[in-house]
């Protein structure tokens, strides 16, 4: 199975060292292959250093495409670890 959806980075300082790890931990979780592509750069989400040379800023768009058993859950996992900016306070 093969999902994609286009999320907006809503928290004030982006994909920054500590959400690229928040979210690698969690892409980890799942039985699924989850990148994330903005513009022409694309990264593994559990890739750290992929995630951070994304330089995803707030405002910006970011294609998360899951693949795998497991892609329905990590893509609804990563749609609301990003929808809830990282868990950052503002």
């Amino acid at each position: 199975m093969r999902l994609e959806k286009t999320l907006l980075i809503q928290n004030k300082l982006g994909l920054h060292a500590r959400a690229a790890t928040q979210l690698a931990q969690l892409a980890n979780q799942f039985d699924a292959k989850v990148t994330l592509i903005q513009g022409e750069k694309s990264a593994l989400a559990t890739s750290v250093l992929g995630l951070m040379m994304l330089e995803s800023s707030m405002g910006k768009e970011v294609l998360v495409v899951s693949e795998g058993q497991d892609a329905e859950a990590a893509l609804a996992a990563v749609e609301q670890l990003i929808q809830k900016k990282f868990n950052e306070a503002e």
